[in-house]
């Protein structure tokens, strides 16, 4: 299986400095980053490690539940996945990851409500994201659409 890389150039200190962060293997995008803009409600035109983080497990989620509903006899027609990724306090100092929600909706033929949701827990433990996140609480809104 390929690495994939992503680069930060960094200039100052944490309360002032900036940066950009590069999508290096797929060349697709480079994003500011800001510690006042990640710490603040309004991203104001910058990303975060948390909305990276997002990105990253609601992509790899949608990914493992198509999979899933195939091996458990559905087809997954569309799936609507949002992460929310928390940032917090640590309090043995500093800041965590202080949470994730996972909500999906799901439009799939060859299961009931009871077989989508079977589906969806298991990808939320079995997705190579929410494995490598395994430190943070994961919670999962699961439920057909339509």
């Amino acid at each position: 299986m390929p690495t994939r890389t992503a680069r930060t150039a960094w200039t100052g200190n944490l309360e002032e400095g900036s940066g950009k962060v590069e999508l290096t293997s797929s060349q697709l995008a480079t994003y500011d980053v800001s510690f006042p803009q990640r710490a603040a409600e309004d991203a104001n035109g910058t990303t975060s490690p948390e909305e990276l983080v997002a990105a990253a497990h609601s992509s790899c989620y949608a990914m493992q539940l198509s999979a899933l509903i195939a091996e458990a006899g559905g087809t997954p027609k569309a799936l609507d996945v949002r992460a929310e990724v928390s940032l917090g306090p640590d309090p043995a100092g500093g800041f965590r990851l202080t949470g994730i929600e996972l909500t999906v909706r799901g439009e799939v033929d060859g299961l009931d409500a009871a077989g989508f949701e079977k589906a969806a827990e298991a990808a939320s433990t079995t997705c190579p994201v929410s494995k490598a996140l395994a430190g943070v609480e994961i919670t999962l809104d699961a439920a057909l659409s339509g």
